[in-house]
């Protein structure tokens, strides 16, 4: 199998303010849910980020309008980076009219095909046959854009992200598989559901480069994409980018996660990859303390009007319920 090429791609220090801005949101988005839920203002099943925010941002980050992704139950985050407004990304989690469903489903299946977001399955890893198919329609069409497939380390290990994988491989397709390791899958720990250490190891037998990554740094998880994706549009084949990273919360708001201990937690969160990236930019002197606060407040207005839209839209008719059906 030959080995990943290494590439250094540049980003200019207005980028790197962006990604700072998105990590950034996407965690204030997290944190203020977290918090609804618990007032029971929140319709939907919430599962935070908080934590994996760097590969959210570094898998998204100058992603074609077109390239479509396929994501899972925990990367909203990766929903407000496609183009869907906080706003209508609240209202989806307060069930409202103006969320993505109408009303009516949780945030968990919702997608936007114009935006190029698949909605995800209940069955994780489920998602990643779907991105092998959109990303052979690529292929077949002669088009250059690529699928992002983001699925767990729990579910590495079926038979759906297997087939995905071997097809993928064996096609060629223009598709990058991200698998978010967090070490949990629910409260199962790595070491009871496989007898390896890095999933990325599994793309050899598919024919195509693995790699695993620190997946809280968001330059690291940046670089593996933007490399993959230049081979997936070259026609090089798909690609398996393993982000190590850590949730800190439970597996969703209502799991107290009584199966890590307070050590572990400590541990990771020492590794959060918001302050870290904060003291990148500060040493390259990208970031000062003006432009910190312009950032920060910023953020915390568009979360502040995401959840005043959500809470002053209406509640769908329930005659709606039998609209947008299809036979």
């Amino acid at each position: 199998m030959p080995s990943i090429k290494r590439h250094k791609f540049k980003l200019t220090d207005e980028q790197l303010l962006e990604m700072l801005y998105w990590l950034k949101l996407i965690r204030a988005f997290d944190e203020r849910l977290s918090i609804l839920v618990r007032q029971g203002r929140v319709r939907s099943g919430v599962y935070s980020s908080i934590g994996q925010e760097a590969i959210v941002v570094g898998t998204c980050f100058g992603l074609h309008k077109e390239d479509y992704i396929c994501p899972l139950h925990r990367d909203l985050g990766t929903f407000l980076m496609k183009g869907v407004s906080p706003g209508v990304m609240m209202a989806q989690m307060y069930a409202k009219a103006t969320g993505l469903s109408k009303g009516r489903d949780s945030a968990l299946h919702s997608g936007v095909s114009e935006l190029g977001i698949f909605g995800n399955t209940s069955m994780l890893g489920a998602n990643t046959p779907v991105a092998a198919g959109l990303a052979l329609t690529y292929k077949l069409e002669g088009r250059d854009n690529v699928v992002i497939a983001y699925f767990g380390e729990g579910a590495s290990n079926t038979g759906d992200v297997h087939e995905a994988m071997n097809f993928a491989g064996t096609h060629k397709l223009p598709v990058v598989f991200v698998c978010e390791n967090n070490v949990y899958s629910y409260s199962v720990p790595i070491e009871k559901s496989m007898a390896i250490e890095d999933v990325a190891d599994r793309a050899e037998g598919y024919g195509f480069d693995g790699v695993a990554i620190n997946g809280n740094d968001v330059l690291a998880v940046y670089q593996a994409t933007q490399g993959a994706i230049a081979r997936a549009r070259a026609g090089d084949g798909p690609t398996l980018i393993e982000c190590k990273t850590y949730r800190w919360h439970g597996h969703s708001e209502h799991d107290p996660a009584f199966y890590r201990t307070d050590e572990e937690l400590a541990m990771w969160k020492s590794r959060d990859p918001l302050p870290t990236f904060t003291t990148y930019l500060r040493s390259r002197e990208v970031l000062d303390d003006t432009k910190l606060l312009e950032i920060e407040t910023r953020v915390r207005q568009e979360i502040d009007a995401a959840v005043t839209f959500a809470e002053d839209s209406p509640h769908p008719e329930p005659g709606e319920a039998v609209t947008d059906l299809y036979a």
